[in-house]
């Protein structure tokens, strides 16, 4: 499992007095309300941003970081991705996963049967759909649904799964 979680990526700047723009790849972009810190990486440096403030934009969460207060400060930065640790990030519901530990779990079928690997989430408005690599080579686009996911432990790092009649024609 990741230990840490991406919740953003620096688009551009904004203003002058050392904001940025983050577009958010978390879920729910209202999570950095909460946040107090941030894990900055962008591939020179690693580092930890306390956050002074947060506002919002379109589908963007413009924040400000502590000690940095110009435009130059901050441009360096722009392209970085921005991380929370696992004890930091949201908590989660039954039955609620975070992505980053669902990818590369080993998809079993209602027998047990290894059929293949989970190879990536999308994120729709009803409900997300898992993209399966199939053993032979083929792709399974399963919901994710109670009636199609059976089990989840992530833990013994597979999926248990019920195809529904049609997925596979």
């Amino acid at each position: 499992m990741e230990e840490r979680l991406q919740v953003g990526i620096i688009s551009s700047t904004h203003g002058v007095h050392g904001e940025v723009k983050v577009f958010p790849t978390t879920d729910d972009v209202n999570r950095f309300k909460k946040l107090k810190e941030v894990i900055l990486e962008s591939g020179k440096e690693t580092k930890v941003l306390e956050i002074a403030g947060v506002k919002f934009f379109k589908q963007f969460a413009i924040l400000k970081f502590k000690g940095i207060d110009t435009l130059n400060d901050v441009e360096k930065y722009r392209g970085a991705s921005l991380y929370v640790t696992r004890a930091n990030a949201v908590k989660l519901k039954k039955d609620e996963y975070f992505i980053a530990d669902l990818m590369g779990l080993c998809v079993k079928d209602e027998d047990g049967q290894e059929i293949g690997v989970l190879k990536e989430v999308l994120e729709t408005g009803a409900n997300d759909v898992y993209i399966i690599s199939l053993n032979d080579g083929r792709e399974l686009l399963l919901p994710a649904i109670k009636q199609c996911v059976l089990e989840v432990d992530v833990e013994a790092g597979f999926i248990r799964i019920h195809i529904l009649d049609g997925l596979l024609d």
